[in-house]
């Protein structure tokens, strides 16, 4: 997520992905138009254009259907939600609503919707709006692809007045004060009429009522986006915001440094030795802060969907849990963060990044998997997978173990990471291929891989990254769509789930959510190796000023939140413009490149954007 910041969801997500084909978008200063899509310099005809680089592409457009963290970055922009966070610590402020309270019960939850935001086509945003979006995911299984966790305990959502949004809900439910939902106008997508195959990729401008309007979409080429005049909170200061897609990172390195993009993110982080290259240009900052990310390895844990139906071809010596363990501890997480991340990460425990202390997780001393090759082929042996005359591991069937590992193609990690698996599962007797693809979704949603590289971006409240485990999360079919993540479905983890999502005290419920990461971490479905810092670079003579999250040492592409692109100022107009529109935020040079980033996510769709998920 993107969320996970990830790959993508079946049937659905198999299309949308496939239409997102490269994973890199990249963001430009330069200004592009479909007559002229060559990357220019941030100053064009007299406009100030923020151009970011990005190396993934658009899933989908659709905000019921995307799931990958340029989607739903873009979304962020573009689009209001009922609350936002606020930059400097992640606590809930208002977004389309003004003010939320409970009743008594904690069962009903009435919004105060704001009386001063527009469409940006001039009509009035409106608590019905609100009221329509939710219902049209509570009724409708493909509007739900995206976000449907959000509502699936809702019982009734009203507007009494247009100011005023009620929601019932079936059991107290502890995220109200974050339904990450973009709300979209009714009297748009009322005429929708099949939410599971409509991209809103064909007309254009897209009305929203975000900082941004999105005005022109190619995809794994650009996303364009000009600032909304009537936004509430006031005007983005650049005058266009270009996410552009790059298939190549060390050309998009090259692009910002030549000047042709403002902003670059990478795939979702720089690598080490791009920082490094970038660090000594006088007109480049590299901002190296702890990410929002995970960076795992997946197990395929049988593929199937709700109505029992299993499909895809798993190795099924992974249907062991001591097979899984003994694989992970066989992986050396220092080495991946001294040798492929080179520092610029931290290591992998639990589920939760440490950025959010509040859920951060760490196995005991004892439960810890740490990395034992003896031990680990100890294991195999008692799983009853031992060495044979050659000495490889071979299966119930007599034949040697060779797992496939899906892996992103435009991802520099997943190979280097992929060859200390070759080594290290090979001395185990178990030999591996890398099986890298720029689509990595359609094998991926069709269970038709062993194991695969994973990574999401985990929001304030962990819900939805959590979510995607449960067995809700599976399609109803191997042919419909699901929001699952890896086709986990563990009866113990759901009740946990439960329990969570009902505890309003935080303390209680982040008690809950360590549980559920203990839970995942034992059954050995999830192995996260690190989490990956944000390393990310722009140029200063085209931004002069634009806000992290968190403030103190956060990241500026992908946030919970418009903060960046929104506030950024451009170098040029720092000194001259108007500061009191932008209160707090200086990220409207950024903007621009975020929207083309999203451009390539936006086809393809938000979930399976394994190291990018998920907002």
């Amino acid at each position: 997520m993107d969320t996970h910041d990830q790959y993508g969801v079946r049937g659905t997500v198999l299309r949308l992905l496939a239409a997102a084909g490269a994973a890199a978008l990249t963001l430009t200063v330069g200004l592009v138009t479909p007559l002229n899509p060559s990357p220019q310099r941030a100053e064009a005809d007299g406009k100030k254009v923020l151009t970011v680089a990005v190396a993934q592409s658009v899933d989908s457009l659709s905000p019921f259907l995307a799931q990958r963290l340029v989607s739903t970055s873009i979304f962020r922009l573009t689009y209001e939600y009922l609350t936002n966070y606020d930059p400097k610590d992640n606590h809930a402020i208002p977004g389309l609503a003004t003010k939320w309270e409970p009743s008594a019960d904690k069962l009903t939850w009435t919004y105060t919707i704001r009386d001063n935001s527009k469409w940006s086509d001039g009509k009035q945003a409106t608590a019905e709006d609100a009221a329509w979006t939710f219902n049209k995911m509570m009724t409708d299984e493909g509007a739900a692809t995206a976000n449907g966790n959000f509502v699936s305990n809702f019982r009734r959502v009203t507007a009494p007045s247009p100011t005023k949004l009620v929601i019932e809900l079936k059991k107290p439910q502890a995220t109200m004060a974050a339904l990450d939902v973009p709300i979209v106008p009714k009297h748009v997508w009322e005429k929708v009429d099949d939410f599971s195959k409509f991209n809103n990729d064909k007309s254009f401008p897209v009305v929203g009522n975000g900082p941004f309007v999105l005005t022109s979409y190619k995809a794994d080429s650009y996303v364009r986006l000009k600032p909304n005049k009537s936004f509430w909170r006031g005007a983005p200061k650049f005058d266009e915001l270009v996410f552009r897609y790059y298939k190549d990172q060390d050309a998009a390195v090259s692009a910002l440094r030549k000047g042709e993009v403002s902003f670059v993110a990478g795939s979702p982080a720089l690598t080490s030795a791009q920082a490094a290259s970038l660090e000594g240009d006088e007109n480049i900052k590299v901002n190296d802060a702890p990410g929002r990310r995970f960076y795992a390895l997946a197990t395929n844990p049988g593929a199937k969907a709700k109505n029992g139906e299993k499909f895809g071809d798993g190795h099924e010596s992974l249907l062991d849990q001591k097979v899984r363990q003994a694989l992970f501890m066989a992986v050396d997480r220092r080495t991946v963060i001294d040798k492929v991340f080179q520092g610029h990460a931290v290591e992998g425990e639990g589920y939760i990044p440490p950025r959010f202390s509040t859920y951060s997780w760490k196995p005991s001393d004892g439960q810890k998997l740490a990395y034992d090759p003896a031990k680990a082929g100890r294991l195999l042996d008692e799983a009853g997978y031992k060495k044979n005359g050659d000495g490889k591991r071979v299966g119930k069937d007599g034949k040697p173990i060779d797992y496939r590992v899906l892996c992103h193609a435009t991802d520099p990690n997943d190979k280097a990471v992929g060859k200390y698996l070759q080594e290290w599962w090979g001395e185990l007797g178990i030999g591996v291929e890398l099986d890298c693809r720029d689509n990595v979704s359609d094998p991926w949603l069709a269970g038709e891989y062993d194991l695969a590289f994973d990574g999401w971006s985990v929001n304030p409240d962990p819900d939805f990254v959590l979510s995607i485990h449960t067995c809700s999360a599976l399609p109803a079919t191997p042919k419909d769509i699901g929001a699952t993540d890896n086709f986990i479905c563990d009866k113990k983890f759901d009740e946990l789930y439960a329990q969570q999502l009902a505890e309003y005290d935080p303390a209680k419920r982040a008690e809950i959510v360590k549980r559920m990461e203990s839970r995942l971490y034992d059954t050995g479905y999830m192995n996260v190796m690190a989490y990956p810092n944000a390393v990310e670079a722009y140029r200063t003579d085209q931004i002069a000023s634009i806000t992290k999250m968190p403030e103190t040492a956060g990241n500026i592409y992908g946030q919970d939140g418009y903060w960046s692109w929104w506030s950024a100022t451009p170098a040029a107009a720092s000194e001259s413009s108007d500061d009191s529109s932008q209160t707090g935020v200086i990220i409207g040079i950024v903007a621009g490149v975020v929207v083309l980033a999203g451009l390539g996510v936006f086809f393809a769709m938000r979930h399976r954007a394994t190291a990018e998920d998920r907002e």
